[in-house]
C-alpha cells in the first residue's frame, strides 16, 4: 500500500498533521511560490473576511487557468476563474440578457462552464459532447442567454474533474418583483471540498480501493455489544447480510475528511470566513453546496434558521435548527442574530469526519464556540429499503443475499424483473439489473422518505428540515397530469466503484427521449446504499409527495438509500441534456444519461 501521511495505516499520521489537514491553515488560500502567502484582495482571492470577488452587470470576461493554492500546508495547483477559488460571485438581474466570454487559458485541457439550475437554450448549457464541443486551449466561448428566474444558483465546470480542482462559483439573480420575504443584509455561504490529491488520481484510487476513507469498520467490540442488544442469531445474520453485499454499515460517504479539507467561501475552518451583522437585523444566508462529493449538515448554534427558498425558488417559510444540503442544492435561510456578538456557522459532513465553519459577527476577528461533530451514524438494513422483510428481527434481508447467487450478482427481486411493485409491496426491478456484475444490491421495500431527515439526523434533539417541509409558493405552472411514467433505478457496485442507471453505465446507455411539450413523470428508485443528488439539466423537476401531489420545484432531487421518489417534468426545452448524479465521481463512473427533448414525429 502506498504511503500516505494522513492514512493511519501508513503509521505517519500525527495529531498535529491531522488537525492541520482537517482545519486547514489560518491563512490558507492562493499561494505564491511554495509558501502560504495570501494575495491581496484585488487579486480576486477568497478573502476570509469578505469571500470571493463579486462581478455585476450583463457582460463578463471569465478566464479559466491554473493558480497555486495552499489550504493545508502543501502548495497545489487549482483550476480557477480569474485566478480565484471559488470563482467570482456573478450577480445578475432577472429579465436581463447576460453575455459571458469564457476563455480557456489552460495549456493542455478542454474546459467548460455549466450554469447549474439556469433555464437556458441547450447550446448554452455547457456540457461537452451534448450541448457543445467544449472550449479548447487558447479559445473562448460566448455564452448568451436571458434570465427568466431569480434566486441563488451556481456554476461549475462540466469537464472531467475540474469542478473538484476549484472551478465553481456562486450565481445570485436579483428579482424584478419583490420577494415574499424581507431581509436587511445578505451573505453567500458557498460550501465545498478540497483535496491536495490530483482529482484524476483520486478517482483512480476510488476505482482501485473504494473503501480507502472508510476507517470505521465494525470491530469485535461492536459485535459483542450487538449480541447483547439483539441476540446472537440476529447479529450473525446482520453481519452475513453486510458481508454478502461486500459493504459495511459505516459506508456513509465515499470520500471524507480523511482526504478532504472542507471550505466555506474558499476559506478553511482555521481561517474562519466571517459575515458581518448588526444586532436585530434580518440576515439572508444563501447556502450553496458546491462540494464534489460531500453532503453537509448545517446549523448555527443559538440561532433558528427560517428556510425561505430551495434551489433558487421561494418556499413557504419553515423554521428549523438544522438542514442537510446535498451536493448541488441551494437553500436560502433568514436568521435574526441578537444577544451575542458572534455565532458559528457549522457545516459538518454527513459521515461526521470533519466540517466547514465560519462566523456571523458584529465585527471581524470574533469567534464563537465550535461544536464537536456528532457521533458517527451507522446504516441499517431499513435505511437501505430492506426493513421488515427478513428473518433478522427487524433488520430485514438484503437483495444479493441469495446463497446461490454468483459473485457480485444480486438475487433478482422478481422472476420477470419488471418495473413497479408487486401486490405485496415488494419492489420490482428492470431486467438489466438481474445477474449484472455492476450491481451489488437492490432495494426490496423502498419508500418516499420525504419526512425523514436522514441518517445521522434523526432524533438528535434539533428540529431538522425534511423534503416534506418544502412547499413551493408558486403553484404547479403546468397543471396537467403526467401522460406517462418513466422509472429509473440508481444502481452501483461499491467494491468496483461502478455507478449507473438500471445497471447500464452512461457509455452503454440509450438516450431517454421526451416529446417536446409533454408532461411526464420520472420515478427514481435508489437500489444502492449511498445517497445520490440527481440533476436533470434544462428543465425543472417538480417533486411530488407520496400521493402524487405537487410539493416543490427543484433542479436537484436528493435520493437517500432505499428511497423511491417521483417528480414531474414539462419537456419544454428542445435539445440534448445531461441527467446525472451530482456526486462528481459517481457521474464519471457511469451514473449519467442523455435526455433528448425532440419534436414528436408525425
Amino acid at each position: 500500500m502506498h504511503h500516505d501521511p494522513f492514512h493511519p495505516a501508513s503509521g505517519g499520521a500525527s495529531t498535529l498533521s491531522r488537525r492541520r489537514f482537517v482545519q486547514g491553515l489560518a491563512l490558507g488560500g492562493l499561494a505564491i511560490g511554495t509558501g502560504a502567502w495570501r494575495l491581496p484582495a484585488q487579486a480576486a482571492s477568497a478573502d476570509a473576511r469578505t469571500g470571493p470577488q463579486v462581478l455585476t452587470g450583463t457582460d463578463f470576461d471569465l478566464s479559466i487557468g491554473t493558480t497555486p493554492v495552499n489550504f493545508t500546508g502543501r502548495t497545489r495547483p487549482a483550476i480557477t476563474v480569474n485566478g480565484s477559488v471559488p470563482a467570482p460571485i456573478l450577480r445578475w438581474r432577472q429579465g436581463d440578457t447576460v453575455n459571458l466570454h469564457v476563455a480557456n487559458r489552460l495549456p493542455d485541457a478542454m474546459t467548460s462552464i455549466h450554469w447549474h439550475g439556469i433555464i437556458l437554450p441547450a447550446n448554452m448549457d455547457g456540457v461537452p459532447g451534448l450541448s457543445f464541443d467544449g472550449i479548447a486551449p487558447g479559445e473562448q466561448y460566448h455564452y448568451r442567454f436571458r434570465l427568466g428566474q431569480s434566486g441563488s444558483y451556481w456554476y461549475h465546470s462540466h469537464s472531467l474533474f475540474q469542478e473538484q480542482a476549484g472551478l465553481y462559483g456562486a450565481i445570485i439573480i436579483d428579482p424584478i418583483e419583490p420577494l415574499p420575504y424581507r431581509f436587511d443584509r445578505e451573505h453567500v455561504v458557498l460550501l465545498s471540498d478540497w483535496s491536495d490529491l490530483d482529482p484524476g488520481r483520486l478517482f483512480r484510487r476510488m476505482k482501485q480501493y473504494s473503501e480507502y476513507d472508510n476507517y470505521y469498520k465494525p470491530t469485535v467490540g461492536d459485535f459483542v455489544r450487538d449480541v447483547r442488544a439483539h441476540g446472537w442469531a440476529a447479529t450473525v445474520a446482520d453481519r452475513r447480510a453486510w458481508g454478502r453485499m461486500r459493504m459495511t454499515p459505516t459506508d456513509i460517504s465515499d470520500i471524507n475528511a480523511h482526504t478532504y479539507t472542507y471550505l466555506m467561501n474558499g476559506t478553511t475552518p482555521a481561517a474562519n470566513w466571517t459575515g458581518l451583522f448588526r444586532s436585530g437585523e434580518k440576515v439572508l444566508l444563501r447556502f450553496i453546496n458546491a462540494g464534489a462529493m460531500t453532503y453537509f449538515d448545517v446549523r448555527i448554534p443559538g440561532l433558528k434558521m427560517t428556510v425561505v427558498a430551495a434551489d433558487g425558488l421561494p418556499v413557504h417559510p419553515v423554521t428549523v435548527d438544522e438542514f442537510r444540503i446535498a451536493a448541488a442544492e441551494t437553500y436560502d435561510v433568514i436568521v435574526e442574530p441578537s444577544g451575542q456578538d458572534a455565532y458559528t456557522i457549522f457545516a459538518q459532513d454527513m459521515g461526521r469526519t470533519g466540517y466547514a465553519r465560519g462566523t456571523l459577527a458584529v465585527q471581524p476577528g470574533l469567534e464563537a464556540p465550535i461544536p464537536s461533530v456528532d457521533p458517527r451514524p451507522l446504516l441499517t438494513m431499513d435505511d437501505m429499503g430492506h426493513g421488515g422483510h427478513g428473518a433478522h428481527g427487524g433488520h430485514g434481508a438484503a437483495a444479493g443475499s441469495d446463497p446461490h447467487a454468483g459473485h457480485g450478482a444480486p438475487a433478482a427481486a422478481d422472476p420477470h424483473a419488471g418495473h413497479g411493485a408487486h401486490g405485496d409491496g415488494m419492489q420490482m426491478h428492470p431486467a438489466s439489473e438481474s445477474g449484472n456484475p455492476l450491481v451489488d444490491m437492490q432495494t426490496m421495500t423502498p419508500t418516499h422518505r420525504l419526512d425523514d431527515p436522514g441518517i445521522g439526523l434523526r432524533d438528535n434533539g434539533r428540529r431538522v428540515l425534511t423534503y416534506g417541509d418544502l412547499a413551493s409558493i408558486a403553484p404547479d405552472e403546468d397543471g396537467r397530469d403526467p401522460g406517462r411514467d418513466v422509472e429509473l433505478h440508481l444502481t452501483g457496485h461499491m467494491e468496483k466503484f461502478a455507478w449507473s442507471f438500471d445497471g447500464i453505465p452512461f457509455a452503454s446507455a440509450e438516450p431517454l427521449r421526451l416529446n417536446y411539450g409533454e408532461r411526464m413523470r420520472i420515478v427514481l428508485v435508489n437500489d444502492t446504499m449511498m445517497t445520490h443528488p440527481i440533476h436533470l439539466h434544462g428543465v425543472w423537476s417538480d417533486l411530488e409527495d407520496a400521493e402524487g401531489n405537487f410539493m416543490v420545484r427543484k433542479h436537484t432531487v436528493d435520493m437517500p438509500p432505499g428511497s423511491r421518489r417521483s417528480f414531474r417534468v414539462r419537456a419544454d426545452a428542445l435539445g440534448r441534456w445531461a441527467f446525472h448524479c451530482h456526486l462528481l465521481y459517481h457521474m464519471e463512473a457511469g451514473m449519467m444519461r442523455e435526455v433528448r427533448i425532440e419534436e414528436a414525429s408525425a
